[in-house]
């Protein structure tokens, strides 16, 4: 990649042209000899006021470059994204273009005294792009989900586990500083005015930034996008452990069968994860729609072979809300839809999907308990005031919406599927039939209850073989 070239070059008197500011720092500093040299420390972090104009006038250049094409400028724009989030060759880049614009002023200067850094070039790219020790935990990337920054404190989650950070910032200010570097490359705004902001890459990495004022203090919370997917082989091996091998063979027998399937648990419990395995089991020429706030799911991407149309919605737009987006996608002869999870606007929509056919659909709902599920549906849906039967709702959500829940947990820092339970509405009350449930004090999940008559009929009519499978391996105990 080319450093910006369409902004002009800092002046100075060796290009013959007058530069006031580099005019008045060489006569406070006595320099005659044609080179620019950094005044004395001026501020409390002991930088000059060279250095300061250097790297305001640098990030100015990087924010303004555009790319002759619209595709460049996309490509440019998620470099500099990247490079700021942590990944070495994005990082590369733009410190090859930072020695490059330099090196065009003929800004010759050593790096601020008393710095770490070797060379101008890299004590610049540390004010513009680094992330101070932020950049530290990003070196150890591997199972780092997320990045969370209070103040000063930090806690890093790491397979499902927040522990906190050895490591912390030294002062509010260099997390504000982070914070504008992030919203001045993506053309957004934290202010008095506006005082949070979010980020996004196409990867489904994601920062969310609070400041003064909305928050006591200034936030950051830096989400990223896991590359790799599991399948049900890998929830269900030792290194995971998070369905056991009867759980696998059940769940398959589920899909198979076409239950709509509800997931619920606490953040970051692996929802995600189950989702995307439970997809990764569907056949490849079933159409599925997915509908979320921002990409998170990213199966087009991880599941480049299958038949999938990815909605992102905006809530605050009426064009392409949730509702816009569940009209399309029911036009769009899915087999299932996956939704990221159930809001008040959209809630209806789901529940008429789920009963007009589409079998086989997943989303997830914040409930305590499964058996909170329906009635948290039921009250999304009351709140269009259409005049529903709250009651004859809460029945048609559990026996057609909510057939089967999936409950995640975490047991001792590793993420658990605790439960799987049927859903059925008897004598005007939600009940939970468990087929499988996590045990702990026997460290292992059991199975307490027989499938309902409904089930069985179901399992049979289009999964015997699975059934039968079941059945030998003994997950029919009386309930």
């Amino acid at each position: 990649m080319q450093a910006p070239s369409d902004r002009p070059p800092l002046r100075t008197e060796e290009e013959g042209k007058f530069s006031a500011v580099v005019y008045a720092n060489r006569l406070l500093t006595g320099d005659r000899a044609g080179t620019a040299q950094p005044k004395e420390p001026e501020d409390a972090g002991g930088l000059s006021a060279d250095f300061r104009q250097w790297v305001e006038e640098i990030r100015s250049d990087l924010v303004s470059y555009r790319g002759k094409t619209d595709e460049q400028q996309a490509r440019y724009s998620e470099t500099l994204n990247r490079a700021i989030l942590g990944f070495e060759t994005e990082r590369g880049r733009l410190l090859a273009m930072i020695h490059d614009l330099l090196a065009r002023r003929r800004i010759t200067a050593p790096p601020p005294p008393g710095s770490k850094y070797q060379t101008l070039a890299e004590a610049i790219f540390a004010e513009v792009i680094g992330l101070n020790v932020l950049e530290l935990i990003l070196k150890q990337r591997e199972d780092l989900e997320e990045i969370q920054v209070v103040g000063r404190q930090i806690f890093e989650i790491r397979r499902g586990r927040t522990i906190r950070s050895p490591y912390q910032l030294q002062s509010l200010k260099e997390l504000e500083r982070i914070q504008q570097n992030l919203v001045l490359f993506n053309n957004e705004s934290l202010n008095r005015k506006k005082r949070w902001a979010e980020v996004a890459l196409p990867d489904g990495s994601r920062v969310t930034m609070t400041g003064f004022g909305f928050t006591s203090e200034p936030t950051l919370t830096l989400r990223l996008y896991a590359v790799r997917h599991f399948g049900l082989d890998a929830l269900a091996g030792p290194d995971l452990g998070t369905i056991s091998g009867k759980m696998k063979r059940l769940l398959e027998c589920i899909l198979r069968c076409g239950f709509n399937m509800v997931v619920i648990g606490p953040t970051n419990s692996g929802k995600t994860h189950l989702i995307k395995a439970l997809i990764a089991e569907m056949p490849d020429e079933e159409r599925i729609v997915t509908i979320e706030s921002r990409f998170e799911l990213m199966l087009r991407r991880d599941f480049p072979h299958k038949n999938i149309i990815e909605y992102e919605i905006d809530e605050e737009d009426a064009r392409h809300d949730g509702s816009r987006a569940f009209k399309l996608a029911l036009r769009q002869s899915p087999k299932r839809i996956c939704h990221a999870e159930i809001r008040d606007e959209d809630a209806n929509i789901y529940v008429r999907a789920c009963t007009r056919g589409h079998e086989g659909s997943i989303t997830s709902v914040h409930a305590n308990e499964l058996e909170d599920v329906p009635d948290a549906i039921t009250d999304m849906c009351m709140l269009d005031r259409r005049g529903m039967n709250p009651d004859r709702l809460r029945k048609r959500i559990a026996e057609y919406v909510t057939q089967v829940g999936f409950e995640m947990g975490l047991v001792g820092g590793r993420r658990k599927l605790l439960r799987i339970g049927e859903y059925a509405f008897e004598n005007g009350e939600i009940r939970i039939r468990d087929w499988v449930r996590y045990d702990d004090s026997l460290g292992d999940w059991v199975y307490p209850c027989r499938f309902s008559p409904k089930a069985v009929r179901r399992f049979r009519k289009y999964d015997p073989a699975g059934y039968e499978r079941l059945l030998e391996e003994g997950m029919v105990p009386s309930c």
